[in-house]
């Protein structure tokens, strides 16, 4: 029984390391360009922090009432 269990794990492993090793195109795609200059990343950033804060206090203050 032992012995099946170990030639099932062995299979399963060498099936997925073969799998892996197929590649369709035979190389990965070139990566993409970077965004254009001055590109923004934090697009309501602030108001993310602001709603985070609001909730954040929100939920202490009905903490803060259940325990009272």
């Amino acid at each position: 029984m032992h012995k099946k269990n170990m030639f099932a794990s062995i299979l399963v492993f060498f099936v997925g390391f073969a799998s892996m090793a197929q590649s369709a195109t035979g190389a990965p795609p070139p990566p993409a360009p970077p965004g254009p200059p001055g590109f923004p990343i934090d697009n309501g950033l602030i108001a993310l922090f602001i709603l985070a804060l609001g909730y954040g206090v929100y939920k202490s203050y009905k903490l803060s009432q259940k325990k009272a």
